[in-house]
Parts: structure tokens; C-alpha cells; sequence
């Protein structure tokens, strides 16, 4: 799956990878996978976003669905090297 916006805030050294069909009211279920990850999810069950928080430490991507997605957007930020 191709994300469709990536951004990296610096100032609480998050980034958020946004997937088709995100949008306004688009997330209805987060799971936290731990404290610096979390996953929403639309209403059909669709992953539509992913937020990694403290990513200057590295990101852990172990059970993190489209992990290959997130690894590569890390590196085009140039933050969060896989921990």
C-alpha cells in the first residue's frame, strides 16, 4: 500500500503516514501497538493511518503492518532509523 502523505513534526518528534482513504471522520478504531505506536483503522477494517511518536530514538517495526512502507518513508525523513 502507497501512502498518500507522510510528515515528520519535529517538534514532538512524530511522524504520521496517512493511506488512501484518510480523511475527515475516516478513523473509527486506534489500537496502540505500545507506547510510541498506533495504528487507525476505518470502519470496514482498513489500516488508513499509522503515528509513531519519539522516532529520534528509532521506530520498532516489529508487528507493524507495512512495515516496508514505514522503513522507507523513515529514510526519506531521514528520522527514525529502524531501533
Amino acid at each position: 500500500m502507497k501512502p498518500l502523505r507522510v510528515e515528520y513534526d519535529p517538534a514532538v518528534d512524530a511522524v504520521a503516514i496517512d493511506f488512501r482513504g484518510f480523511g475527515a471522520g475516516a478513523s473509527a478504531r486506534v489500537v496502540r501497538l505500545d507506547r510510541d505506536r498506533a495504528l487507525d483503522y476505518n470502519a470496514d477494517g482498513r489500516l488508513v493511518s499509522i503515528e509513531l511518536l519519539n522516532v529520534s530514538r528509532g521506530v520498532d517495526l516489529k508487528d507493524l503492518p507495512e512495515a516496508e512502507v514505514v522503513a522507507g518513508a523513515l529514510d526519506l525523513l531521514a528520522v527514525g532509523r529502524p531501533a
